[in-house]
């Protein structure tokens, strides 16, 4: 009997009618209630932020693993930062396990919402945007997960990021779909991860519009096998407006797909047009590095079945419009710089190509231009997966 009585016990403490709703409202001193919900949250509650605009002055933060933090909608919830006196996050989210959804957060100082070390974390139906429109003052990132393990983001709104609207950087297991990224620096990047599928997203009037990076120098390399599928990739004419230094801030403007010095990494079905630098851009790492583990080249890369319309009419790399004027007035919409030969390997159906023949390191002027056919050969073999099915639950 006593044995049955502490199993009856377990269960119920397990049970999720125990987990509770926490109720935030709009009114005065919202800062301090909306905060206190979140520390005193516990594993299997909701923090419900009612409608209205949160007028919040300083940064909120999330350290409680299984929270849900739940709106009334993106444009019903609104966590205004424009009085916020730090320059940090709005959110910054360091537990396992914590939903994001239906709620808006604006004008923050620095990044929109960051979760850092966040295992299986979901972001649906958010938005973030700066109001002002770009500016290099806006905070970096929209949404930015890092150095975590399986991230979904779905139905996502970023507007106006001075580096990356959606950006994931230095995890593993990713989706990033349904998604719009509209007047960023670069709309959607990936950045030194492996295992993301990039998918059904709008990335338009960015600089660059999706971004596949691998860089020296950090925590974390990137595994590659990047599926860039379904996408509208288009008009993305902002002139970058990123802060001296940043590497975006080198991504020309009219960039589409921008692949770099990653591996493995599927552009295929995608809708691209208006972009007026390249639809789709393969390149090596450029710059100097110390970091002997770390391989420039992008490798194995395919690009096939993509739609593409106008493009090439407004190069804004060095170099660009001499070009574009030898080639009849337009660049074609796959530009290789050429670096790696065929150590980069390169197939698809897309094309033609220009390939610029540079070395490593090499200017612009160095380039010997030629229109190529990519390879029309099997890519290499696929590695697959699965976000965990309380991800996909939690996302309906």
């Amino acid at each position: 009997m006593l044995r049955f009585c502490a199993l009856a016990a377990v269960l119920l403490a397990a049970t999720p009618a125990l987990a509770r709703d926490i109720v935030v409202e709009a009114g005065p001193n919202a800062q301090e209630r909306l905060q206190s919900a979140l520390l005193d949250a516990r594993p299997g509650d909701t923090v419900r932020i009612g409608a209205g605009r949160f007028e919040l002055t300083d940064g909120l933060s999330l350290d409680v693993n299984g929270v849900t933090v739940r709106g009334a909608g993106t444009e019903r919830t609104v966590l205004s930062f424009k009085g916020q006196l730090g320059a940090g996050e709005g959110l910054l989210v360091t537990s396992d396990d914590v939903v994001l959804r239906d709620f808006a957060v604006e004008d923050s100082k620095g990044d929109g919402i960051k979760s850092k070390g966040a295992d299986r974390i979901v972001y649906k139906n958010v938005r973030v945007e700066w109001t002002g429109g770009p500016k290099a003052t806006n905070g970096a990132y929209g949404v930015y997960p890092v150095e975590s393990e399986d991230v979904l983001i779905d139905g996502v709104t970023v507007k106006g990021a001075s580096d990356a609207g959606i950006y994931v950087g230095q995890s593993n297991r990713i989706v990033v779909r349904n998604s719009t990224a509209m007047y960023n620096v670069a709309g959607i990047e990936i950045e030194n991860s492996g295992l993301a599928e990039v998918t059904g997203n709008l990335a338009a009037h960015n600089t660059g519009g999706i971004l596949v990076f691998d860089l020296p120098a950090l925590p974390k390399r990137g595994a590659g096998y990047v599926l860039v599928k379904g996408n509208r990739v288009v008009d993305n004419d902002t002139p970058n407006f990123a802060p001296p230094g940043n590497t975006v801030a080198t991504v020309p403007t009219g960039t589409g797909v921008l692949v770099m010095a990653e591996n493995d990494v599927s552009v295929t079905g995608n809708e691209l047009s208006g972009n007026g630098t390249a639809n789709i851009m393969v390149v090596a790492y450029r710059q100097p590095f110390e970091d002997k583990g770390y391989d420039p080249y992008p490798r194995n890369i395919r690009l096939a079945g993509n739609k593409h319309g106008r493009t090439g009419f407004a190069p804004a790399m060095p170099g660009g419009k001499e070009l574009a004027a030898a080639l009849g007035g337009t660049l074609p919409p796959v530009f290789w710089d050429g670096t790696g030969g065929d150590k980069v390997r390169l197939v698809g159906d897309d094309g033609p190509v220009l390939a610029l023949g540079l070395a490593l390191g090499a200017g612009i002027e160095t380039a010997k231009p030629q229109l190529i056919k990519l390879d029309n050969a099997a890519p290499s073999p696929w590695r697959t997966f699965k976000l965990p099915a309380a991800m996909e639950a939690a996302a309906k």
